[in-house]
């Protein structure tokens, strides 16, 4: 009879051990503020590029456009982001940019993942925390990963 492996004998489970506790934390205390991963990573995005086109936001998230214009609409709703453009009605013509209230709570939301990332990884040396960003971000390269993770 063959044996089979167990499941933690695989890398993979215990990097989803890891992931989902850092995410499941994170998206708890964004849920605090009123505010999911998804809306997270966009209001981030938002506070490096300015005003955006929802299909470039589109293409870096890896996401329809569709699914962008729910998400830019629930953030509008919360008073976070505007649209603005030349275009009128039309939204192929605008871009999304965060509001006063966006540009405020994205350093607040910034700490928060910085404190959800020293929780879990603070514990590590910074030669481990070197060696485990260089592998990771290895393993995103070799199998091109561009989607940036939102859930």
């Amino acid at each position: 009879m063959t044996q089979i492996s167990t499941l933690d004998s695989h890398l993979g489970f215990w990097l989803r051990q890891v992931s989902n506790h850092v995410s499941h934390r994170f998206a708890a205390r964004l849920a605090e503020q009123g505010v999911t991963p998804a809306e997270w990573v966009l209001l981030r995005m938002l506070h490096d590029a300015g005003a955006v086109p929802p299909s470039a936001l589109a293409e870096r998230l890896g996401f329809t456009r569709g699914a962008i214009t729910k998400l830019v609409d629930r953030l509008r709703a919360k008073r976070l982001v505007v649209r603005a453009g030349a275009g009128g009605a039309d939204r192929r013509y605008q871009t999304i940019a965060l509001t006063g209230a966006g540009a405020v709570l994205v350093p607040k939301l910034a700490a928060i993942a910085d404190a959800n990332d020293a929780e879990t990884f603070g514990h590590l040396t910074a030669a481990e925390r070197t060696t485990l960003d260089r592998l990771l971000r290895a393993l995103v390269d070799r199998a091109r990963i561009g989607a940036i993770p939102v859930e």
